[in-house]
C-alpha cells in the first residue's frame, strides 16, 4: 500500500525578497534544507511573493528588477525544474512559422511516443525526427542558421529525446 508518507517531497523554503541573496548565512534556510536532506527530500528556497509581483513584468524589467536585489532568480523556475525532475517529466519543443509549443513528456521518452503528444498519426507513421538543440537556436537566431551551421540533426526510431529539444516530426499517413 502506497502511503503519502511514502511519496517524494520537496521543501519550498519560501523567503522574503531580501533574503534570497543571504542563503547561506539565513538558519532557517539552513533547518529547513538539513531537514530536507535528513528525510531524503529536496529543498528549494524561493519568494513566491515576489514571483507573484513580477507576474505582469516584461522580460527586461523582470531581469533589471532581479538584478536590483542581487539574485538571479525568485526561486519559482527552480521549485517548476525540481518538481519536472521529481516526477520524471521533461520538456520538448515544436516551433513553426506560426506558432511555438512546449510537449511535456515522460524523461527517456523515444521519437515516435513524442511525436504521438502530438498526435497518434505522428506516432504511427512517424519516419525521422529533426532536432535541434534549443541552446543552438537561440545563440543563433533561427532553424534556418542551425541547419547551416550544420547543427540540425535527423533522428530515427531509436532516437531518446533530450529536454529541450526543439523537434519537427517527418511522418506518412
Amino acid at each position: 500500500m502506497f502511503l503519502l508518507s511514502d511519496k517524494p517531497i520537496i521543501y519550498a523554503a519560501n523567503v522574503l525578497d531580501t533574503e534570497l541573496s543571504n542563503e547561506e548565512t539565513n538558519q532557517h534556510i539552513k533547518t529547513v534544507q538539513e531537514y530536507a536532506k535528513k528525510t531524503n527530500a529536496r529543498c528549494i528556497t524561493m519568494c513566491a511573493k515576489l514571483g507573484l509581483d513580477m507576474v505582469e513584468f516584461s522580460k527586461e524589467e523582470e531581469e533589471g528588477f532581479i538584478k536590483d536585489l542581487g539574485i538571479t532568480d525568485t526561486g519559482i523556475n527552480n521549485l517548476i525544474k525540481e518538481t519536472f525532475d521529481l516526477l520524471g517529466l521533461m520538456t520538448f519543443f515544436t516551433a513553426g512559422e506560426k506558432e511555438a509549443r512546449a510537449w511535456t513528456i515522460l524523461k527517456n521518452t523515444k521519437a515516435p511516443q513524442a511525436a504521438g503528444k502530438i498526435h497518434t498519426d505522428f506516432e504511427k507513421g512517424f519516419i525521422k525526427a529533426e532536432v535541434i538543440n534549443y541552446e543552438d537556436l537561440i545563440k543563433l537566431g533561427s532553424k534556418a542558421a542551425v541547419r547551416e551551421a550544420g547543427l540540425a540533426r535527423l533522428e530515427g526510431k531509436d532516437y531518446t529525446v533530450q529536454d529541450g529539444d526543439v523537434i519537427e516530426f517527418k511522418f506518412n499517413v
